[in-house]
């Protein structure tokens, strides 16, 4: 019988798929993983874990399942969070919950399931895993999830080989409400429990606060460039060259105060981010303000008004050589090549049409449509039909 280590979070899809796990035939462990308890940032006046903790023991309990609880925490802070504040003091946004995928569930979690005798370990994502054989390999395959609202590969798009192979998605040829009914059938505690909206694993965690608490603030100015400015008119060259074009409109744009008019103050740039419309406290305007950059160094945030400004949109990106990942490793790129592919540049974004080209120093994806808010540091992921073949991070 091959044994399987669930990470068992406290929330109904993880417990769904230990339940159908255990009616495959499989010998099911549920592990919770506690990611968090350092005092120095105080989350919550409650302890955000222990509830999830305990919904995911009444759950193993009710399934018959054995189940302890690792403490992860020490890894955590050392391969997420002090990543991220690192990103954030950087000017860039890094996405916890693919790092958490990398780093946590199917690397440190993975081990310990390996060492507990694991076949396998087993998560409550909404995606699915297929395999083929190529010249006589094996070859894994991340596919998207059937339930179109909740398709979650993107958050597994740096996942390796190895770390697909040893991986079970028992949810992901359902939707949410059959996931839901299947709890609420079997008398689950999680079947009514919401989806959780904390970092992952930490629990009821909201990122602003979060970051406010190991980043000093520092009162810096809020510009607003207007959609009209001369930054918007720049000359398009000639270009001899693909990768010349392709370099052109991956570029930023370099904003300066004198280029628009200092609207507000803020309480440190490193606490926005690209797209972002909230927590600005500016007001006057006809429609919102959008961060539309951020210079931490100045400590600057740029915006314009409105959802439609130019300073928000870009259709081309680039990533750099060591920050390209390949699932599929066996349709890796080589210099001078392309690549017609779908793309998305957040979770829960429409997968869009989009070209890849691999140059010397690293990758350019080129969208067919302008793209708003291109952020530094978060993940571009690429398709083929339903298949994540690879991602990177955005330089």
């Amino acid at each position: 019988m091959k044994r399987v280590i669930v990470g068992l979070s406290g929330g109904v899809d993880s417990s769904v798929a230990a339940y159908l796990l255990k009616e495959q035939g499989y010998d099911v462990i549920g592990l919770f993983m506690k990611n968090w308890h350092d005092d120095s940032v105080t989350i919550s006046n409650e302890c955000p874990w222990l509830e999830d903790s305990n919904d995911a023991m009444i759950v193993a309990d009710k399934l018959g399942i054995p189940f302890q609880v690792v403490d992860l925490s020490e890894q955590y802070k050392e391969r997420i969070v002090d990543y991220m504040f690192n990103e954030y003091e950087k000017g860039r946004t890094p996405n916890p919950d693919v790092l958490c995928n990398r780093e946590i569930k199917f690397d440190v979690f993975l081990k310990i399931a390996v060492d507990l005798g694991a076949d396998y370990v087993a998560t409550g994502h909404y995606c699915r895993k297929g395999e083929e054989d190529i010249n006589g390999k094996s070859v894994f395959k991340l596919l998207a999830g059937k339930d179109i609202n909740k398709d979650q590969s993107y958050f597994l798009c740096q996942l390796s080989q190895d770390q697909l192979s040893k991986a079970l998605f028992p949810i992901g040829e359902l939707t949410k409400p059959e996931v839901r009914k299947i709890a609420a059938e079997q008398d689950l505690i999680t079947a009514d429990k919401k989806d959780s909206q904390g970092l992952c694993f930490i629990g009821k965690v909201r990122l602003p606060e979060f970051l406010q608490q190991k980043l000093q603030p520092k009162e810096g100015v809020i510009v607003q460039i207007p959609s009209n400015s001369e930054i918007y008119k720049r000359e398009v060259p000639t270009f001899q060259t693909k990768e010349e074009e392709l370099e052109f409109f991956a570029s930023k744009n370099n904003y300066a105060i004198s280029d628009g008019k200092i609207v507000g103050k803020h309480q440190g740039a490193h606490y926005f981010t690209k797209g972002q419309r909230k927590g600005l406290a500016v007001g006057g305007t006809k429609e919102p303000l959008f961060v539309i950059d951020t210079d931490v160094i100045e400590n600057v945030i740029y915006t314009g008004e409105g959802k439609d400004h130019k300073g928000l949109y870009r259709n081309v990106l680039f990533v750099s050589n060591e920050e390209i990942h390949w699932i599929r490793t066996d349709l890796t790129l080589k210099i001078g090549e392309s690549l017609k592919v779908l793309a998305r540049i957040r979770y829960r974004q429409k997968l869009e049409d989009a070209v890849l080209y691999k140059v010397e120093r690293g990758l350019y994806v080129e969208f067919s449509t302008m793209q708003s808010a291109i952020t530094e540091g978060q993940f571009v992921a690429w398709y083929l039909n339903e298949e994540l073949l690879g991602s990177g991070v955005i330089a």
